[in-house]
């Protein structure tokens, strides 16, 4: 269903959790794109929505913002790194049926050329291509190459550099200033350096891929650094003698942290210690996922190199993990599940803590009037029943039973 500008539509009789309170029987009018009027169904003025259509939905449901993922490499076989119109559509038109209904297109450590071409695509594609009715890329989150390859992860050694304001600059023009957030490596030669460029330009810096000692993250922070990549994960880890990025992560509030809940890339019980350290406006659930996610087991390329996917996780052949094929829909209930944590501690995770640290809260990130229709209806088990992208429906898992 594509709503013009100013046609309307009505989602009735589910549970809101809205910006301001959850509505236990509410409704919600979308207008075009924007989120018109929430309230209680027993309010809802009918006769002035006499010609709108309605959708109702059964008591047990609940519309909850629609996630963003800050972290995401690829989808279904395409990856940002293709540097092609396609890939990007595919991504944006398949992360709707997971709840995932706006993203940072991540990039990974390749040669210079290759990741400019991917910036070029990716700014082309939102300034031509980033239309309603698909999950929104909100601009690029460039991974690498400006790491410690001590902490390499899967990102190419060969392609990992020292960090680099005028290379950044150069693609930062590249990509019409669509680079939003920056993981890198801050103890290199150049990291402080980055840092404060990237803070002066409203670029969110993120500690991630980096082996530094304790000290060296608390100079990144006063530098600028305010966010964490994939925590304990591609970082120096904690010891009793050094906290190391994860320790300082865990201790400043300054940094809020990515965590990939898929029960691979960190314990369920290191899940649940992180959540009751960091709390809930402290964490960012991201999926780090790459092309292989929704294909299945198999073969598949990550920067290329051969990554190898079985039902729970994707590793190179020497069994390091190579991103996730991990869905937001699975990241929300196994977070619900670890943590113990409620359906409306998540959706901090999911949606109002990585809106503010883009700094888009005006439009994105919670359920409130004026802001984009991304919406996500769940049933009583949290799956994912419809999903609305800037006021159009983009899956529903209902459709044929309304007909």
């Amino acid at each position: 269903m594509a709503l013009k500008k100013n046609e309307r539509l009505i989602i009735s009789n589910l549970i809101i959790y809205g910006e301001e309170s959850i509505i236990d029987r509410g409704f919600i009018v979308i207008e075009g794109e924007k989120i018109a009027e929430i309230g209680s169904v027993d309010k809802l003025n009918r006769s002035a929505y006499k010609d709108v259509p309605v959708i109702e939905l059964a008591k047990k449901f609940k519309l909850i913002p629609g996630m963003i993922d800050l972290h995401i490499h690829g989808i279904a076989g395409a990856d940002v790194m293709d540097g092609t119109k396609e890939s990007i559509e595919t991504m944006a038109s398949t992360l709707p049926w997971e709840g995932t209904t706006s993203f940072l297109a991540t990039t990974i450590s390749q040669e210079e050329n290759d990741i400019l071409k991917a910036l070029q695509n990716v700014s082309e594609y939102i300034d031509k291509s980033n239309v309603a009715g698909r999950a929104e890329v909100l601009g690029v989150h460039l991974e690498g190459p400006f790491i410690s390859p001590e902490r390499a992860g899967a990102q190419p050694l060969h392609a990992i550099i020292e960090p680099n304001v005028e290379l950044f600059k150069k693609w930062q023009e590249a990509a019409g200033g669509q680079i939003k957030m920056v993981t890198l490596a801050p103890e290199r030669k150049g990291g402080i350096q980055l840092i404060e460029h990237l803070k002066d330009t409203g670029v969110v810096a993120s500690i991630g891929h980096s082996d530094a000692l304790y000290q060296q993250v608390l100079t990144a922070i006063k530098s600028g650094i305010s966010h964490a990549t994939h925590l304990y994960n591609g970082m120096r880890g904690m010891h009793h003698r050094e906290p190391g990025v994860a320790g300082a992560v865990l201790l400043h509030d300054e940094i809020t942290a990515e965590v990939i809940v898929d029960g691979v890339h960190i314990s369920p019980e290191m899940v649940k210690l992180t959540y009751e350290i960091k709390g809930r406006e402290g964490l960012i659930l991201v999926t780090d996922a790459m092309r292989a996610k929704c294909l299945g087991k198999g073969v598949y390329q990550l920067a290329g190199q051969q990554v190898f996917v079985d039902d729970t996780m994707a590793a190179l052949d020497d069994g390091t993990l190579a991103g996730s094929i991990l869905k937001m829909k699975d990241a929300m209930t196994n977070m619900i599940e670890f943590s113990g944590c409620s359906l409306e501690d998540v959706i901090y995770m999911t949606a109002i803590n990585p809106a503010k640290q883009l700094g888009i809260t005006d439009r994105k990130g919670s359920i409130y009037v004026g802001k984009d229709a991304d919406l996500v209806v769940l049933d009583e088990r949290n799956d994912v029943i419809m999903t609305f992208c800037r006021g159009q429906i983009c899956f529903d898992r209902l459709e044929e039973k309304r007909h």
